[in-house]
């Protein structure tokens, strides 16, 4: 495709080029690589939206602490407190809880890499008789302004300079969560971090 050309125009004619041209080549390859991320993406948020549910007794708790671990492992110049409420079970579809749980907490994770002492909390909560689960973090926050925005696909409250990613992710946690019959809201303010609330 259009990445493996410009590979090939880099690597077989790169001494004919400048720097300028070799500038553009690099700007199409970045733009193929975002381009494959993006579709990858649209394909997971179509397909978590269509298989059929597999109900199963899930532990969340013990999930966010793989995926913390994960996390750990991939920056371990890091330093990131992270507090799991232990005990956190719930009645659900393990791969799609365990997508809601990655994007959240990969969010939490990416929001706060310009905070010097980062604290990512997966808890619970009781509103109206109901569990409520939270993900929360000391980070970037956002304007609550904006807050219907961010379940949309392709909406973004950052620019990709400061932070990356293809503004799917959000919108399949919040069809997962709608499948599983839950509901999802986010509270936050910028510079103070963000709460997403969720219940399955």
């Amino acid at each position: 495709g259009i990445d493996g050309f410009s590979l090939a125009l880099l690597e077989d004619y790169g001494e004919q080029l400048d720097e300028t041209a070799k500038g553009y080549l690099g700007r199409v390859r970045a733009g193929c690589l975002r381009m494959g991320e993006l579709i990858d993406d649209m394909l997971q948020l179509s397909r978590l939206s269509r298989g059929e549910i597999r109900r199963q007794e899930v532990d969340l708790s013990g999930m966010a602490g793989e995926i913390a671990e994960e996390l750990r492992r991939g920056a371990p110049e890091r330093r990131v407190a992270f507090e799991i409420t232990p005990g956190i079970r719930v009645f659900g579809d393990a791969i799609l809880l365990r997508a809601v749980l990655d994007n959240l907490l990969g969010n939490a994770w990416k929001f706060t890499a310009k905070i010097e002492e980062a604290r990512i909390t997966f808890g619970r909560k009781e509103e109206g008789g109901k569990d409520l689960f939270f993900v929360r973090d000391n980070g970037a926050g956002f304007d609550m302004a904006y807050a219907d925005k961010l379940f949309g696909a392709f909406q973004r409250l950052h620019s990709l300079q400061e932070f990356a990613g293809t503004g799917i992710g959000l919108a399949t946690v919040q069809r997962i969560i709608h499948r599983h019959g839950g509901t999802i809201r986010a509270e936050g303010e910028v510079g103070q971090g963000a709460t997403f609330y969720f219940s399955v």
